[in-house]
């Protein structure tokens, strides 16, 4: 399975990133979610496809996520994965 993805970042939370299908844009996120969000910046479209390396989760996860609900969110990073990326890079 592959799909035309476009991510948007959130201006309110630094590594907040939604993911949805291209073709069906935001109309199936929730308003709740939106607000909580913000207004919605386009970051990249690219084309996801289940083996494809994205960098803090699986595609297959993104992509189950967009069939079932129409969006995946992508919290920002916890404290503990913040201290891990620091230790991996000396």
């Amino acid at each position: 399975m592959s799909l035309l993805c476009e991510i948007f970042r959130s201006p309110r939370k630094a590594e907040m990133y939604l993911y949805i299908d291209k073709q069906a844009g935001l109309k199936q996120v929730p308003e709740s979610l939106l607000a909580q969000f913000g207004e919605p910046e386009s970051f990249m479209t690219l084309l996801l496809t289940a083996d494809r390396k994205l960098a803090r989760t699986s595609a297959e996860e993104v992509l189950a996520s967009i069939e079932e609900k129409g969006f995946f969110l992508q919290m920002p990073p916890t404290q503990a994965e913040l201290l891990s990326r620091e230790g991996s890079r000396e």
